[in-house]
C-alpha cells in the first residue's frame, strides 16, 4: 500500500477535492491532514478498525490512547460530551474554532475505546478550512491525533507535507498537502471539574476567552 499525496489550497479548497479524501475516510482509510497547530492522522470515529490503525501508527494502546475528535461546529460537541454548563459553553463560542482541545466527560453516544466506554473525550474545532470542510462532508467528527511523536522535539517532518508523505506514506491511505503546518499543539483544557483546567500550554491562550 502505498498513499496518495493530495494537494488542497488551505484558504480555498476544492469541493471535489475534499470529497476524495471524505470517500477514503468513509471506506475505512486513514488520512494525515492540516489543522491549525501541526499536521494530523485521523479518521471515522465510528469505524474501530480504522482507530486501531491510528493508534498502531502511534504506537498506541487503543484501550488508553486520548485521541481527540474534530468536530466542525459546536451543534456536534453535545453529541458526544456531558457537563457543558452555559458558562464555558460560552467560552467554547469565543475561543473556537481555534488551537485548543477541550476534555470533557464522554456522553454514552462517544464511540468505544478498544471496546470500553470512554471516560473522556477532547474536542477539537481548528481553525483550518480544509479540515473543518472534510468534517462538515463526512457528517460526523474524525479521530484525531498529531502527527508529532515527541511533546520535546522540533522535527522538521511534522511541518512539510512532502516530509510527512514520505515518512508515513506505506501506513496511511491519503496525505493532504495543506501547506507547510505549524510546530505547535493545540493547547489542552480539561473541563470536567467544570473548570478551566489547563493541562498543556500549547499555541492557544485560554485566558484571553476567560
Amino acid at each position: 500500500m502505498s498513499a496518495t499525496l493530495l494537494r488542497i489550497h488551505p484558504d480555498n479548497p476544492p469541493l471535489n477535492r475534499i470529497q476524495q479524501a471524505v470517500d477514503v475516510i468513509r471506506k475505512g482509510g486513514v488520512i494525515i491532514y492540516p489543522t491549525d497547530t501541526v499536521y494530523g492522522i485521523g479518521c471515522d470515529i465510528h469505524n474501530a478498525k480504522a482507530v486501531e490503525r491510528v493508534c498502531r501508527i502511534k504506537g498506541l494502546n487503543p484501550e488508553k490512547a486520548n485521541l481527540s475528535f474534530i468536530c466542525h461546529d459546536l451543534s456536534h460537541i453535545s453529541d458526544y460530551a456531558h457537563g457543558i454548563t452555559t458558562p464555558i459553553y460560552k467560552v467554547l463560542k469565543r475561543a473556537l474554532p481555534g488551537p485548543f482541545t477541550f476534555l470533557f466527560e464522554a456522553s454514552s453516544k462517544a464511540p468505544r475505546q478498544g471496546g470500553k466506554q470512554r471516560k473522556t473525550v477532547g474536542i477539537r474545532i481548528p481553525d483550518s478550512p480544509i479540515i473543518l470542510q472534510l468534517v462538515r462532508e463526512l457528517g460526523n467528527p474524525i479521530m484525531s491525533t498529531s502527527v508529532r511523536e515527541d511533546e520535546n522535539t522540533l522535527d522538521e517532518y511534522v511541518t512539510d507535507p512532502d516530509l510527512i508523505f514520505e515518512k508515513y506514506r506505506a501506513m496511511v491511505d491519503l496525505v493532504i498537502d495543506g501547506g507547510f503546518g505549524n510546530n505547535i499543539p493545540s493547547t489542552i483544557i480539561d473541563c470536567t471539574n467544570d473548570d478551566f483546567e489547563l493541562i498543556r500550554q500549547g499555541a492557544g491562550d485560554i485566558e484571553q476567552y476567560l
